[in-house]
């Protein structure tokens, strides 16, 4: 299937089409590639993508090699002293999220919290998702945070305290457990490429990171929901 030039946000990349230069869009996605030779094949919304400038261009199927999905990105934050380093405003045109997730016993009452910021605006949410284990919490709330990305069509940078959460999205490894919801998840992470995750540790003074547990914390006790509520 060939490939056409295209524009997703301010990259060029090439996206799948058929030989009149329509997308191939299967569910509302196009495979990409950012460049025809790195081994990387990422998903993109189909309402994300527009022309390239200049004529309309076709690329033989060749023009792309093989490649295997790519993984979102994992980086750890910095620590000296005991001190976790760790961002509190967004860059560029970034969305900055901090989730967490909490529970009652294991299984229990579980809640999720999330709080996103971009450019001057600040959001919060506070869900509550009934029984459930924390590791299910803590994917939720990693869920939510690229559902957001991808509703405000911004770049993600996400940090999460759950090494279980970075090791079956990032480290490859094996699911026992929730392996419908870890499945959704690479779906979205598929069709929003622009995503970073990296791995915080909990309960260490990361104010943003401590406002996602108190939200978290606040959904289990009240058994209540909140929506996303700007501050």
């Amino acid at each position: 299937m060939p490939w056409r030039r295209m524009r997703l946000r301010n990259a060029e990349v090439f996206a799948r089409c058929d030989d009149r230069g329509e997308l191939a869009s299967d569910g509302g996605r196009v495979e990409i590639r950012y460049k025809p030779d790195d081994g990387r094949a990422y998903f993109a919304g189909i309402s994300n993508l527009s022309p390239s400038e200049g004529p309309t261009r076709i690329e033989p199927d060749s023009f792309c090699g093989e490649a295997e999905p790519a993984q979102p990105r994992q980086k750890s934050s910095k620590k000296k002293a005991g001190i976790v380093h760790a961002p509190h405003k967004p860059e560029g045109d970034e969305l900055l999220v901090y989730a967490d997730g909490a529970c009652s016993g294991n299984p229990g009452p579980a809640g999720v919290g999330v709080v996103a910021l971009w450019d001057d605006q600040r959001r919060e949410l506070s869900e509550y998702i009934g029984e459930a284990t924390n590791n299910i919490a803590e994917l939720t709330g990693v869920l939510r945070a690229i559902q957001l990305a991808h509703e405000l069509n911004r770049p993600l940078r996400l940090y999460t305290d759950s090494k279980y959460a970075m090791g079956v999205l990032t480290q490859g490894w094996k699911a026992k457990a929730n392996k419908e919801l870890i499945a959704e998840i690479r779906e979205w992470l598929e069709g929003h490429p622009d995503t970073e995750l990296f791995h915080v540790r909990g309960h260490q003074g990361v104010v943003l990171n401590e406002v996602a547990d108190e939200l978290a914390v606040q959904a289990v006790t009240s058994r209540a929901s909140k929506g996303w509520i700007s501050r």
